[in-house]
């Protein structure tokens, strides 16, 4: 299978999302040292863009991600660290969509 990309949308409870970015962060340098992992990071709305963008929101950030395959995903969603990340935020977490792509 072809390289795997993944958006996840990422809603926090209300006034929350800091909290959670700090977490998201401190958990990066372990999902960046996985086998296949190509690109994981957190985005948040750019201010100032003008009337084409649709914002995300203050409490809203996306995850975008690139896996050698879906395998390196998989082992990805199981490891230990991914596992403490998400009880570690789960309070803090409203709502959470997760696209998993491939390219056409």
């Amino acid at each position: 299978m072809s390289m795997i990309h993944v958006v996840a949308v990422i809603t926090a409870n209300p006034g929350m999302r800091q909290g959670v970015l700090e977490k998201f962060n401190a958990n990066t340098s372990a999902v960046h040292a996985e086998d296949g992992c190509i690109e994981y990071g957190a985005v948040i709305d750019v201010d100032d863009v003008g009337s084409f963008q649709t914002k995300l929101g203050k409490d809203t950030f996306l995850v975008i991600e690139k896996w050698e395959n879906l395998e390196r995903l998989t082992a990805h969603a199981a490891s230990e660290h991914m596992k403490a990340y998400a009880t570690a935020t789960k309070s803090l977490i409203a709502n959470r969509i997760i696209h998993v792509l491939s390219s056409t």
